[in-house]
């Protein structure tokens, strides 16, 4: 509730007596600190005066209020080229302050992103930026699989045999990979993420996911990163997986297989598949998208900071492995 006349004539005697903050703000039934911004912002105790503590108060509840981005063109349109690049903005705020780390100009806070888009929306400022949900979801709906009944498949090697540098993330190469899968479960997409990095690859599965397909389909997948920046796989108990032998004979990469029902044992890769309906809706058709295409979601993916990685980007990190490999 603000501030009446009353008040601030109240806390007018009250310092002209020399009350404290505090004790005026219990005079008044107000925190102390709402007594001591509105005394600050007005002279401090030796020049408040209440008429012209109100007639600021007026004023400024006449004035528009200009908004950081509005008047900070350079501000503006950092943000909403991170904006257009799918960026959350929480994570344009962190990102900025790691870009800019010496240019307070270039700061900004998630809430003031938020509330300028807002206002946006009600159409009182004039602005840029846009900014879409990513899920594009307004509703919770429960989860379910078009994925048939599940196969049991042979010579499954347990993730409970996973070497133990996997768990912690202390090694890289070790990556995590399941299918996102389109209309009736008529097409499907590979999806692959390092679990140190959080890098994303895409692979285009055409016509069905049978076994034999998805084996060569990795096998040719894993060739884009140097030997030691693939150093195993940890997958569901999906039957595409069912020629994991033939996949790790052919690439001396081990498969893991998580246990049934344990979507949080491929976590990074449960997460990023849920990024990756903004781009691929569920009940589509994921055949349309050629390899170009999702190559280039990758690569958005990718150039998004993250907050488990400091705010570096995924691309930043692997970037850092790569040149530590050639060097």
């Amino acid at each position: 509730m603000e501030l009446t006349l009353e008040d601030r004539e109240s806390i007018s005697r009250g310092l002209a007596v020399e009350l404290s903050h505090r004790a005026i703000g219990v005079l008044l039934d107000r925190s102390q600190s709402v007594i001591s911004r509105e005394v600050a912002r007005n002279g401090g105790n030796a020049s408040y005066r209440a008429a012209d503590a109100q007639r600021r108060a007026e004023e400024n509840r006449r004035r528009p209020k200009v908004f950081k981005l509005e008047k900070d063109r350079r501000l503006h349109d950092a943000v909403a080229e991170r904006l257009a690049a799918d960026y959350s903005p929480q994570q344009v705020a962190n990102r900025l302050a790691k870009e800019f780390p010496d240019d307070p100009e270039m700061r900004v806070s998630h809430e003031t992103i938020y509330q300028t888009l807002f206002v946006q929306a009600r159409g009182e400022l004039r602005t840029q930026l846009k900014l879409a949900l990513r899920s594009g979801r307004a509703v919770r709906r429960p989860h379910g699989s078009t994925r048939p009944k599940q196969a049991r498949i042979a010579g499954m090697v347990s993730i409970s045999e996973r070497p133990a540098e996997v768990a912690d993330r202390a090694v890289p190469g070790h990556w995590e990979g399941d299918m996102i899968v389109g209309k009736a479960g008529a097409s499907q997409i590979l999806t692959l993420v390092e679990r140190q990095t959080r890098f994303v690859m895409l692979a285009r599965v055409p016509y069905d996911r049978f076994a034999d397909r998805v084996a060569l389909i990795l096998s040719l997948k894993v060739r884009e990163l140097p030997e030691a920046l693939f150093r195993s796989i940890t997958w569901d108990q999906g039957t595409e997986m069912a020629e994991h032998a033939r996949f790790t004979v052919t690439t001396g990469i081990p498969v893991y297989f998580c246990d049934p029902h344990s979507p949080w044992q491929r976590g990074s890769n449960e997460n990023t598949n849920g990024l990756l309906r903004q781009y691929f809706p569920k009940g589509t058709d994921l055949s349309d998208h050629t390899q170009t295409e999702l190559d280039r979601v990758a690569d958005l993916l990718n150039r998004r900071p993250r907050q488990t990685l400091d705010w570096d980007t995924p691309a930043e990190r692997l970037n850092r492995l790569l040149l530590s490999q050639s060097g």
